[in-house]
């Protein structure tokens, strides 16, 4: 077969159709019918002269000799997408590129919120699309459904190149009016305290996962779904919480909260970005890199925290 007489887009069904096992899924991930599948699937099969995905039952069994090319192929797709999606140039003032970030609700927060604000006028046309942590976001990375991921250096792993984008320290944060706080804190007050937490996912949470190693002794009494969730929880009780530096400072400005610097001796948190090798080149993810890091430059809000 000639290269020429080769329709590309077939690699992308054969990676999609290989990952799921399934013409049905593989369709509604590529936004084709299910006949159009079909359609490439058969394509794929010349091509290849090889049945690619064999019905076993009720699955479908991909063949030795596609599970051998996967990975190539797997490869090439992602290439071939970092080299589309870079282009020749990029010019934030006119460009209308869509850049997909993965990011929880306190990078969102602190960081992306301003930074979207400021690109209003700079990338008046540039969008942006966040998506929470999932537990596939390696896979979306490795497909290029996402441009970057941000996420604490612990829940990073794989090949593709990673920079800190910032650090961070975690504060004690409860309600202005605590009457456990009045005097300030230590860690046999924290203790006695009760706590609000955080639970994202099943991988935990960087400052959880700590304490949890170490033999938590906190009293949990309310369990929030997003970081952003748990100053709301404060006001009114004599609740604690242990919260990201940043977050607690834009929060005291809308809530009655006081900061505490914590008790216990706790790491510092490294925020990193992650973005595919092979799009190390590309322009626009380069742009859009560094105005994080210039963000992420700017010191927390200097917020009230008891002397």
């Amino acid at each position: 077969m000639r290269l020429d007489r080769f329709d590309l887009n077939l690699l992308v069904a054969f990676d999609i159709l290989v990952e799921e096992r399934n013409v049905t899924r593989a369709a509604r991930r590529l936004n084709l019918t299910q006949s159009a599948m079909s359609a490439a699937l058969r394509r794929l099969r010349e091509a290849f002269a090889d049945d690619i995905l064999v019905q076993h039952g009720k699955k479908m069994i991909p063949t030795a000799a596609a599970l051998s090319l996967a990975p190539e192929i797997s490869t090439l797709v992602a290439d071939l997408r970092g080299l589309i999606a870079r282009g020749l140039t990029f010019d934030p003032a006119e460009s209308q590129r869509l850049f997909r970030i993965v990011a929880s609700d306190f990078v969102t927060t602190v960081l992306i919120g301003p930074l979207i604000e400021q690109l209003q006028k700079s990338a008046p046309h540039v969008r942006i699309e966040i998506t929470l942590p999932r537990n596939d976001i390696k896979e979306r990375l490795e497909d290029g459904e996402i441009d970057l991921i941000i996420s604490p250096e612990e829940f990073l792993d794989g090949p593709h190149p990673t920079e800190l984008l910032f650090e961070e320290r975690h504060v004690v944060v409860g309600w202005s009016g605590n009457p456990l706080t009045a005097k300030g804190l230590d860690p046999d007050i924290y203790y006695q305290a009760g706590h609000v937490t955080v639970s994202v996912s099943r991988d935990g949470t960087f400052i959880e996962n700590h304490l949890r190693s170490r033999g938590d002794r906190r009293r949990i009494e309310v369990v929030c779904a997003a970081f952003s969730q748990v100053a709301w929880m404060l006001p009114g009780t004599t609740r604690l919480a242990l919260m990201h530096e940043r977050l607690a400072r834009v929060m005291a400005r809308a809530l009655p909260l006081a900061i505490f610097d914590a008790p216990i001796p706790l790491p510092t948190m490294r925020e990193m970005m992650q973005h595919h090798q092979a799009r190390a080149a590309d322009p626009g993810l380069n742009w859009l890199r560094q105005q994080l890091k210039q963000a992420a430059s700017m010191p927390p809000d200097a917020g009230p925290v008891p002397a």
